[in-house]
């Protein structure tokens, strides 16, 4: 059986102004690398997760399960 795994990366940055919405993070890496701005990356311990799980997951990114190759069941498309 495959898992999945769902990790979570929070991006803390310290700026005398404002960052955009819009920044991306190529931008956020720039400005904290480079830049004006002061970041710290804190890792939450990654989730494992079960094919329905990552099904579920896939459609909360505005994605779907084929991108693992998953059923919306989340089970291997090619064992369905």
């Amino acid at each position: 059986m495959r898992k999945f795994y769902c990790t979570v990366i929070h991006i803390e940055v310290l700026s005398e102004d404002e960052l955009p919405e819009t920044m991306d993070l190529e931008g956020i890496h720039h400005a904290i690398t480079d830049g004006d701005c002061s970041g710290l990356v804190k890792w939450d311990t990654p989730l494992t997760l079960s094919g329905r799980q990552a099904a579920d997951a896939l459609y909360n990114h505005g994605s779907d399960p084929g991108f693992f190759q998953l059923t919306n069941a989340g089970e291997d498309v090619e064992d369905a």
